[in-house]
């Protein structure tokens, strides 16, 4: 049986159609004026007692992934643009309007045109700091906004769900330093592969963003 997005309770399907017809359409046509680039970025926590996804063994023998008994866990920030670039960021502190900054910091450094970046509505990306930080018009990016409990309209919740899934078969970190270590491998092996679009060939994503979504 395969995962799927669900939908939340709290979502609201108009805005979400508007989103789909107006907003997005609206983004990537600013994104093909400004010569820019469209990403959509998200948040994960990684803890080291999480074990999912499925494992080989001998028929009949369950297998056994063997961890630390201490408890320790990272962050990550990543986003994805639609031209197949992935920047990250890998933190031991909880995710605020400061991490956000160096986040946005750190997606600048690594963009020349115009980024137009995507997001949820989590606290701090629509903070007073936040929203200081983007007044500075040296800075060439801008913040758009997803409908609330729209996780299917963002195609890095699939980045994160590949994370999870990958680490019952590499976690061997003993602690937070390691763990971290093991994250950002993950992303860094994600960064050297050019088919990384296909995560905007989701079926819900094609099904929310339409054909278009290649062309941002």
């Amino acid at each position: 049986m395969g995962v799927t997005f669900q939908r939340a309770v709290e979502q609201d399907p108009e805005t979400v159609r508007t989103w789909r017809e107006e907003t997005r359409p609206t983004i990537r046509a600013r994104a093909k004026a400004e010569n820019g680039e469209i990403l959509f970025a998200d948040q994960v926590g990684i803890r080291s007692d999480q074990v999912t996804g499925r494992t080989w063994g001998a028929k009949g023998r369950t297998p056994v992934v063997r961890r630390t008994g201490n408890r320790f866990s990272v962050k990550a920030m990543s986003a994805i643009s639609t031209r197949g670039r992935m920047p990250f960021m890998v933190f031991t502190e909880s995710f605020d309007a400061k991490v956000m900054c160096r986040f946005l910091t750190r997606v600048v450094g690594h963009f020349d045109p115009k980024v137009h970046l995507v997001v949820n509505r989590h606290s701090a990306h629509r903070s007073k700091a936040i929203r200081a930080w983007l007044a500075d018009p040296k800075d060439g990016i801008e913040l758009h906004f997803l409908p609330s409990y729209s996780r299917k309209l963002n195609p890095d919740e699939l980045v994160n769900a590949d994370l999870k899934r990958s680490l019952p078969h590499t976690h061997q970190a003993r602690n937070q330093a390691e763990l971290a270590a093991e994250a950002r491998r993950f992303f860094r092996h994600r960064q050297r592969q050019p088919h990384i679009t296909g995560y905007f060939e989701a079926a819900h994503v094609r099904l929310y963003h339409g054909s278009e979504i290649r062309l941002g």
